[in-house]
């Protein structure tokens, strides 16, 4: 009873609450219930009064807002997508020889630079390999030089059997002149058969010793063709041994393992003092090229005759976002995949980024922002003055009485911060930016200052 009374005593009369505090006995169950509904039709009464009272103080107080002016600015039409880093090259290095590693002249994850000493090879067997291949090597050439004397010896052999040749040739028909005088002598009767006997015996030895000279000329230029292919056979050993020597270099030059490429090492998997084989299947180490790199990212197909649009007018840029980052990456479209991927229904594209600071790593996610082109003297809001509603898009336009009223808009590109309005709104006018969700048309509004992030 206490409980109703401290809860409907704003409902009674002065003189009924005192009564009935007084004598509470003397109500029965009846009495109560009607005074207690009287009681509460008073206090929801005052309640509905205060709560109008309040509305209409609420209704004349003016709405805290923030504005923004309606301007006209150079807009870039941009694709946003979520890329991934790659290495513009990668090489897995292999030892090209086996032995034990016996120097190791890098960290892992080291910048390293083309040509710089990466490994060692114990190199003792490759250095003996040299050593006898250039021994063989000037074994053959003293070979070449005894063939070559072998030939001007053979060649000057052929001379001297063509100067006797020569010699027995003049002394031949000398030998027959004198038979032919001398048998014409016998027949006169000058001479006996003796004489002209013996003329003409002389005659036919010189004949033979004709016919030997011959003979021992053509087998002095069969020597000399023997030699000339000796020489050949000796020339090309040489070359062979050359050839040797130049190979025992390089299996030589392979204990010397350097870098190919400028880029950053990975983890070492062999360690210095281990024996390592030759083209094994696990690499030494492997290096990225990061300098320059690649950023692969894929659009939807339906977008692909825009990029070819704008790509048939110069290179398209592309910017990369790393996370927690504001600074951008830039860089080109290098490369656009000549097929559509069938089981996601979009196109590979790659772009290429100098990253002379070497902040992408290879297999970083970033924000890939590809710039296609620009609309310029495009009407520009804030977005967060575009709000939706059952009607579409709107925005809160300031009237010059500090009211407000609702404007509808067509949107077009967001970029950052800012909103393409292609129809609604004009330059110069102001919009609200913040403290929409009080806002209603025509109400009030006070301006005050955007807090800065």
């Amino acid at each position: 009873m206490k409980y109703l009374l401290c809860e409907f005593k704003s409902g009674f009369p002065d003189n009924t609450r005192q009564w009935l505090t007084n004598y509470p006995k003397q109500v029965g169950a009846l009495g109560l219930i009607l005074l207690g509904m009287t009681s509460l039709w008073g206090c929801t009464a005052a309640s509905e009064a205060q709560s109008n009272n309040k509305q209409a103080n609420n209704q004349q107080r003016p709405v805290p807002v923030v504005v923004a002016t309606v301007t006209r600015k150079t807009i870039p039409i941009e694709i946003q997508q979520t890329g991934t880093v790659t290495a513009y090259s990668t090489v897995a290095v292999k030892s090209q020889i086996a032995g034990q590693l016996t120097g190791v002249y890098f960290q892992e994850g080291q910048d390293v630079k083309k040509g710089q000493l990466l490994f060692k090879v114990d190199s003792r067997s490759q250095q003996a390999a040299l050593m006898q291949a250039q021994a063989n090597r000037e074994k053959a050439i003293a070979q070449v030089k005894q063939s070559e004397a072998n030939l001007a010896k053979a060649i000057a052999q052929v001379n001297q059997d063509k100067a006797n040749l020569v010699k027995d040739q003049a002394q031949t028909k000398n030998a027959l002149t004198q038979a032919q005088r001398y048998s014409g002598l016998y027949t006169q009767g000058a001479i006996s058969k003796e004489q002209v006997d013996q003329y003409q015996t002389t005659a036919d030895a010189q004949k033979a010793t004709v016919m030997a000279d011959q003979q021992a000329i053509a087998n002095s230029v069969a020597a000399v063709d023997a030699a000339k292919a000796d020489v050949n056979n000796t020339k090309a050993a040489v070359s062979a041994a050359e050839a040797d020597v130049d190979n025992a270099k390089i299996q030589l030059s392979y204990s010397s393992i350097y870098s190919p490429i400028d880029g950053r090492t990975g983890s070492l998997n062999v360690n210095q003092g281990n024996l390592i084989k030759d083209n094994d299947t696990n690499p030494l180490v492997t290096i990225s090229q990061i300098r320059p790199i690649y950023v692969t990212f894929s659009l939807p197909q339906r977008l692909l005759p825009e990029l070819n649009k704008y790509r048939a007018e110069g290179k398209l840029q592309v910017n990369a976002l790393i996370p927690n980052d504001d600074r951008p990456e830039q860089g080109e479209i290098s490369f656009v995949n000549s097929g559509v991927d069938t089981s996601t229904g979009t196109i590979q594209i790659k772009g290429r980024f100098a990253n002379t600071d070497g902040r992408l790593s290879p297999g970083q996610f970033v924000n890939v922002v590809l710039k296609l082109t620009e609309t310029p003297n495009a009407i520009v809001v804030p977005t967060p003055a575009v709000q939706t509603g059952q009607q579409g898009q709107f925005v809160y336009v300031l009237n010059s009485d500090q009211t407000v009223d609702v404007r509808p808009v067509v949107v077009g590109n967001t970029v950052g911060n800012d909103t393409v309005i292609k129809q609604g709104l004009n330059p110069g006018e102001q919009i609200v930016t913040d403290g929409q969700f009080n806002l209603r048309p025509k109400a009030k509004v006070q301006i005050k200052q955007a807090v800065e992030k």
